[in-house]
């Protein structure tokens, strides 16, 4: 399995909460909301485009719109392997993490 990095991590879980809604803006938005921190689109184009390398997205042109002047968005959907890389990185993350969780008080010293 070909790792993510954080913000491949990120911006896979937009697609997925996003759905048949995933594009570049709607993606941008999503995560600057959730992460309280403003976007660029090239932060988040960079990861589309290794995502799409690595087979954890696909992409298809949606339909021309009015509202976006008869231009046509950039569709994002997930693979199977997508998942499969976000469903291995949780395990890790979970295996990592549980030590620190099960702490009731540390001292630093």
């Amino acid at each position: 399995m070909i790792p993510l990095s954080r913000r491949e991590e990120q911006v896979l879980l937009a697609i997925w909460t996003l759905k048949d809604k995933a594009y570049l803006l709607s993606i941008k938005k999503h995560l600057s909301t959730v992460t309280d921190t403003d976007w660029s689109l090239s932060i988040v184009q960079k990861p589309l485009i290794q995502l799409e390398k690595k087979g954890y997205i696909t992409t298809n042109m949606g339909e021309a719109t009015p509202v976006r002047g008869g231009r046509r968005k950039k569709m994002c959907h997930i693979t199977k392997s997508g998942i499969d890389a976000l469903k291995a990185l949780r395990k890790e993350q979970d295996i990592l993490w549980e030590d620190f969780l099960n702490i009731e008080v540390r001292t630093i010293r």
